[in-house]
């Protein structure tokens, strides 16, 4: 089979496995380099020393982990043609991620925080800013949400996680003030919590909110790269900080395994410091 016939059939499958837009753009652009790589040639002439050449030839420069993803998307594409009975043997069976080092999770200092805050020019600035801080979203989930969606009760809000799995999400007085003042500042009838700044207004695009995290940073003069994970990051890393079992921050970050959220107990630096000045 062609590997552009293999390509539509394999994302069509994924988009029914209810596979996220992201995901499939990713894997979209994952697809493009491997055929720019080899043409549309038929998958059953790929042999697995041809993938390890491109692997090596064309992610020489990245990051482990992006190299990581790049593997384990031909992994899967490979795997599931072979599955389906379209190339006779799996060239990518054997295909092996790079080892990833341990890496201090990048969070912001509650000063940092405060210089942040300072630094917001206007409501949504304010809100948006807020709300990724103290609820701990990834952005993919933030850009989804509709005024509707929120629990002004409870302060709680329904987001769809990876895998569209649904989760609750709290987020803090501060944070619901901001909110509110937002949302009765605007005059439009979009039912989306976050529409871009300028007319005709839309749905605020992930590019758009980083663009905005980035913006607000740019003027608190913090010299790190500040983006909207990195607020997750700190969230996670503050809840940790100041008691919480970790089964919790599990839950509210969405986290699937728990290896994942052991990462912020594991690095915390406060706590490490902590311990250090009581034993030492």
């Amino acid at each position: 089979m062609l590997l552009s016939n293999a390509w539509k059939k394999y994302r069509l499958d994924k988009k029914i496995e209810g596979y996220s837009l992201i995901t499939l753009k990713t894997y979209s652009y994952q697809y493009n380099l491997l055929l720019r790589y080899f043409g549309n040639i038929d998958m059953n002439e790929v042999k697995t020393d041809q993938l390890k050449a491109y692997l090596i030839e064309k992610g020489e420069h990245l990051k482990p982990s992006s190299l990581g993803h790049r593997v384990r998307f031909i992994r899967s594409f490979f795997k599931w043609t072979h599955d389906e009975g379209f190339i006779n043997q799996n060239p990518a069976a054997k295909l092996k991620e790079p080892k990833l080092g341990k890496r201090i999770p990048k969070f912001l200092t509650e000063l940092e925080i405060e210089h942040l805050r300072e630094s917001c020019q206007n409501t949504m600035e304010n809100a948006l800013f807020e709300f990724f801080y103290s609820t701990g979203c990834r952005i993919g989930e933030v850009v989804k949400l509709n005024r509707n969606d929120i629990n002004w009760i409870t302060n709680s809000v329904i987001v769809h996680g990876k895998g569209d799995k649904e989760r609750e999400v709290y987020f803090n007085t501060r944070c619901s003030l901001w909110l509110k003042r937002y949302l009765d500042s605007r005059d439009d009838i979009e039912a989306c919590l976050f529409i871009t700044e300028r007319k005709p207004r839309r749905r605020m695009s992930i590019d758009l909110m980083r663009y905005i995290i980035k913006r607000i940073s740019s003027r608190a003069i913090i010299r790190k790269n500040i983006h909207p994970h990195q607020l997750r990051h700190s969230y996670a890393t503050n809840m940790i900080n100041n008691g919480a079992p970790l089964e919790v921050i599990q839950s509210l970050l969405g986290h699937e395994k728990s290896e994942t959220t052991k990462i912020y107990a594991q690095f915390s630096g406060k706590q490490r410091h902590d311990l250090y000045s009581r034993y030492f």
